[in-house]
């Protein structure tokens, strides 16, 4: 199983932040939280800052941890860590993702998300009323 953190990234108009896979990637075009790989070494915190930085030139504050997802994508499965986090410094400069979006949270379910992120959106929205 591979470790994988995510970010939930809301800013100050309680907007959260999704990025579209590229059509490179695997699950090309699918919505997901930004994030990627823990590394050997790293805690998944360190890993999503590091991530959050190569792939959307951005700086984040990890606020706090939600509850993870197991999912198996055929061959590899992974465990997928979000964290809500907000910027704290930057622009976002898109490095592996084609594009993104700023949405409320009643936005969210109208995205073809990638399957490991639908549960972190379901948990999203029905555990957190303050976003």
């Amino acid at each position: 199983m591979i470790d994988v953190s995510c970010a939930i990234i809301i800013d100050s108009q309680n907007r959260i932040l999704v990025a579209q896979r590229s059509a490179t990637m695997p699950l090309p075009n699918k919505w997901e939280f930004p994030g990627g790989k823990v590394e050997q070494g790293e805690t998944a915190k360190q890993s999503l800052i590091r991530e959050i930085k190569e792939e959307l030139d951005l700086s984040i504050i990890v606020v706090r941890r939600i509850a993870s997802n197991s999912h198996s994508y055929g061959q590899k499965e992974i465990n997928l860590i979000p964290f809500i986090c907000k910027i704290s410094g930057g622009e976002i400069s898109l490095k592996e993702h084609q594009a993104y979006k700023w949405l409320k949270s009643n936005e969210l379910l109208d995205l073809d998300w990638a399957e490991a992120d639908v549960p972190i959106v379901r948990d999203l929205l029905s555990t957190y009323d303050d976003i």
